[in-house]
């Protein structure tokens, strides 16, 4: 093995992109034509396909999330967490950025745009909706793709890795707490028991299983743990795929008729990503943090769990849902902006290291 794929494999961190991963706008692109055309020619199948519930819960779908999140938080180590202390500013700006900044500048951007710029050009029965679909799209910070980001910045593997751990383990208690808060702020009513049963189904049964399963791995060999995360790998991306597909074949009416929402989503989703990374980034540098800590910090602080939010807004709204479609669409924009602020953070670490930040 070479090194840095050994390095790689003791710290979590992941491989450069793959095919999948880089030209992931691509693809969500042509499921939203595939989906489209298929749920526009053969609608009574996919409405059996929606039809198939238990309690709220999509079976087909349900199934599609876990093979989704499942090798995602396989490479999650939470033993790491005992590393946290060793970057505890950089942590700090991280926490404070995903949990008490990231949400509610989301909630303030949806309720701006949504509900009042754009309001004239959205469906009005669906603004509800699309507000729901962008909290739940900012409620939880990504697990799986920072480690992409970090590794294409240089960032830590070890602060990456134990931030990572450490944003699961909130998230199992926090998550349904601030989407209820926030969506009950907006107005919006939340089916409290859908929203325990899909943080139950979409985080705490898939950590504990991909936990057994990591265990079980690392048991063999570090070897063997890398062969099989290489094996499962595509398993995410494929699974998302075939869900968007699903969901576009019940969104493709409205997205005929309303090609513009795509766009307008899109602005709210663009300007928190932007602001949160930067706001991180200048935290970091403020109490003086070094770039590559605060490069992954910036990244992970931008960033979201997309497909638990889509998980959770098929649950809550249904396929046909406005929520539904928000959180696609930040999965149609999550790889090139993303690339963008790692463009960003690597080209400015002059600037950022120029003035003394109290740290030898």
């Amino acid at each position: 093995m070479s090194a840095p794929a050994e390095l790689a494999v003791k710290t979590g961190a992941a491989a450069p992109m793959n095919v999948f991963e880089r030209y992931l706008t691509v693809w969500v692109f042509l499921c939203i034509i595939v989906g489209i055309m298929l749920g526009q020619s053969a609608p009574s199948l996919f409405q059996s396909i929606g039809r198939m519930e238990i309690a709220r819960v999509n079976l087909p779908v349900g199934l599609l999330i876990w093979i989704m999140i499942i090798p995602m938080l396989v490479k999650v180590d939470f033993g790491a967490l005992h590393e946290v202390k060793q970057h505890m500013r950089g942590i700090g700006v991280t926490l404070f950025v995903n949990w008490l900044v990231k949400p509610f500048s989301m909630a303030f951007l949806a309720w701006l745009f949504i509900r009042n710029v754009f309001a004239p050009w959205l469906p009005a029965e669906q603004i509800d909706s699309y507000i729901a679909g962008l909290i739940l799209l900012a409620a939880a910070p990504c697990t799986a793709m920072v480690f992409v980001w970090s590794r294409l910045t240089n960032g830590d593997p070890l602060f990456t890795l134990s931030q990572v751990a450490l944003n699961d383990s909130i998230m199992v208690f926090a998550f349904a707490p601030i989407v209820a808060l926030l969506l009950g702020i907006s107005s919006i009513q939340v089916p409290w028991d859908t929203l325990f049963t899909s943080v139950l189904l979409y985080i705490v049964i898939p950590v504990i299983l991909a936990q057994g399963w990591r265990k079980r791995l690392l048991s063999i060999g570090q070897t063997h743990f890398a062969t099989v995360m290489e094996k499962i790998g595509p398993w995410s991306i494929s699974a998302l795929l075939t869900t968007l597909v699903l969901l576009f074949a019940f969104q493709g009416k409205a997205i005929i008729e309303q090609p513009l929402v795509i766009a307008l989503l899109a602005v709210p989703i663009l300007i928190q990503v932007f602001f949160n990374s930067s706001l991180a980034y200048w935290l970091n540098r403020s109490v003086g943090e070094k770039h590559n800590i605060a490069c992954p910090s910036a990244l992970i602080g931008a960033s979201n769990f997309f497909e638990l939010a889509v998980a959770a807004a098929i649950s809550l709204f249904g396929f046909q849902s406005g929520a539904a479609l928000a959180t696609v669409v930040g999965v149609l924009i999550e790889v090139p902006v993303m690339l963008l602020v790692v463009k960003v953070v690597n080209s400015s670490k002059n600037w950022y290291e120029r003035v003394p930040c109290g740290i030898d």
